[in-house]
């Protein structure tokens, strides 16, 4: 398998906007999660990852089409680190139409039609939608693809990956056999998922929404917080003489045991991570730092860490970052990617941030305290419901 090259990368989540201000939370411990204040709701006794700033963004005329929560994120964040002026030169290294879009989303816009059916509600109309309400671009799970597309003015081959809160690691996977089949010579990788109401009431349904911040392998643990956020990445072949961080490879399972939980013992997790290994020609012992999913479920974290300590044992060191960012759902895979390239770029390591205790029955080397470290490969872990799951590893030589 070919290395993708990472030659630019931007994120935006609850701790900041940018590579600059997530770093500095990230190595300050300063959590982005604050009591849920999101579309007036006073009735979830929860956290959450909010993103203002995407509120206020007004999107040119020519993409109006597209306007809402989710896009207009994805807008904000395309706008930093220099990202647009690098699609630019990538435009002209490559052509217009020689570029491909592949973005991950778990509910796209759906805050939008969630609106539309509160207001026809308030108006005592069952008939017809609010005019304003346009579900082709903001609902519709390829909205954000399309929009990325059309934002840079690309011809080429998009997709939209929804395979819940695995969709943007899947990207990389789906971006590398484009490559690699000729469809397109680089790609827009990236993924976003904005609050709504749906996440945040149906994780509710399920009982694993936390009353409190997130606690990853805490003993004490009570569920997941959720985030907004969403992240971008270029990606190109990769050869021997490049010195930027790459994706090495990938590994991906589904192991269908359940609709909304993982096999016990982590069974498609296992495979995911021992398919990117082989597919790096790693051993588990070069890996220096897992990325872990560790959402904060009782069932997620004790699966993973069975998983983990299956192939790695108990040295590996291993943490959560969604003790920062929340639980950002479509959005995680991506964010948690740049995570664990900043991780090798500044040669450090983050701790599970708000675990104080860690579970007696999980045996994964979970860190409680960051700490800088060699690291060469870091493996990054993204699981979805209906055991969709995705592992990715990162390193600095193709």
């Amino acid at each position: 398998m070919n290395a993708l090259k990472l030659s630019a990368y931007t994120l935006s989540t609850a701790v900041g906007q940018g590579i600059d201000a997530n770093l500095k939370a990230l190595k300050n411990g300063n959590s982005g999660l604050e009591p849920c204040r999101f579309f007036d709701i006073n009735d979830l006794s929860t956290y959450c990852g909010h993103i203002d700033a995407c509120d206020e963004l007004k999107l040119e005329p020519r993409l109006k089409d597209y306007d809402c929560r989710n896009n207009r994120l994805t807008a904000l964040t395309l706008e930093q680190d220099s990202f647009a002026s690098k699609v630019s030169a990538l435009k002209l290294k490559y052509s217009s139409n020689r570029i491909g879009v592949f973005i991950g989303t778990s509910t796209s816009g759906i805050h939008e039609t969630e609106r539309a059916y509160i207001e026809q509600a308030k108006r005592g109309s069952l008939e017809q939608l609010p005019a304003w309400y346009n579900y082709q671009g903001t609902h519709n799970v390829y909205s954000c693809a399309e929009f990325v597309r059309n934002y840079f003015k690309l011809n080429g081959y998009s997709s939209a990956i929804s395979t819940a809160c695995s969709s943007s690691a899947k990207v990389f996977a789906a971006a590398q056999r484009a490559i690699a089949l000729g469809i397109c010579d680089a790609a827009i990788v990236g993924g976003v998922d904005s609050l709504c109401l749906t996440t945040l009431y149906g994780f509710n349904s399920l009982q694993v929404i936390a009353n409190e911040l997130c606690r990853p392998s805490d003993k004490n643990r009570k569920g997941i917080n959720i985030g907004e956020a969403a992240g971008f990445a270029i990606v190109e072949p990769a050869n021997n003489e490049d010195s930027a961080i790459m994706m090495l490879a990938y590994g991906e399972s589904s192991d269908a045991h359940h609709m909304s939980t993982p096999h016990p013992d982590g069974i498609g997790a296992q495979l995911a991570m021992q398919k990117a290994l082989n597919q790096a020609k790693l051993n588990s012992e070069d890996i220096n730092y897992i990325n872990l999913h560790g959402t904060g479920t009782n069932a997620n974290d004790l699966s993973e860490s069975r998983a983990v300590c299956e192939l790695f044992g108990k040295y590996v060191a291993a943490s959560s970052t969604k003790g920062w960012t929340g639980h950002t759902l479509g959005a995680a895979g991506i964010i948690e990617a740049i995570y664990s390239v900043l991780s090798i770029e500044h040669q450090w390591r983050p701790k599970s941030l708000n675990t104080l205790e860690i579970d007696p029955q999980i045996n994964a080397n979970i860190l409680l305290d960051s700490s800088h470290a060699d690291i060469d490969y870091v493996l990054s872990n993204s699981f979805g419901f209906g055991g969709s799951n995705c592992s990715l590893i990162f390193g600095g030589q193709a």
